[in-house]
């Protein structure tokens, strides 16, 4: 249900399969330490989540996360380290969701979707992203 991208000791994303939607009560699927945090609900009717706020605090982020939430389709994400060299590449179907960590990713539709995409913010376009482009992968890792 849960895969770890990881290259050398790094984490650089984690895929949630669809499976997901079978567990009951609250379930996180990525460690506390992460910049941003992603979790699963599943609850019965009348079920009462207490009010409550969050405290105002200073955090250190030193990259962007993402969660991308597929609703419909099918896509491929491409891996890259932080030299920008192609690593390998994963399908992702509807239901599944992907946080993204580190490194670099680059995406391929393949076939008509719809997706959420949730990001830290502020965002700033010109400091937080940088494209570049991608050699021909001439051999797919797709796993």
């Amino acid at each position: 249900m849960i895969e770890k991208i990881k290259y050398k000791k790094d984490l650089y994303a984690i895929i949630i399969r669809s499976k997901y939607r079978k567990k009951k009560g609250i379930s996180f699927f990525t460690p506390d330490k992460l910049s941003l945090q992603c979790g699963f609900m599943k609850h019965k009717k009348n079920y009462v989540i207490k009010p409550h706020l969050h405290q105002k605090r200073s955090n250190k982020v030193f990259y962007t996360s993402e969660t991308l939430i597929i609703l419909k389709g099918r896509i491929r994400i491409d891996f890259y380290n932080t030299k920008k060299n192609y690593l390998l590449s994963k399908i992702l179907r509807a239901f599944d969701i992907i946080v993204l960590i580190k490194g670099g990713h680059g995406f391929k539709i393949l076939s008509n979707c719809e997706m959420i995409e949730v990001k830290q913010g502020p965002y700033m376009f010109s400091k937080d992203k940088e494209k570049f482009h991608m050699e021909k992968i001439k051999k797919l890792k797709i796993k």
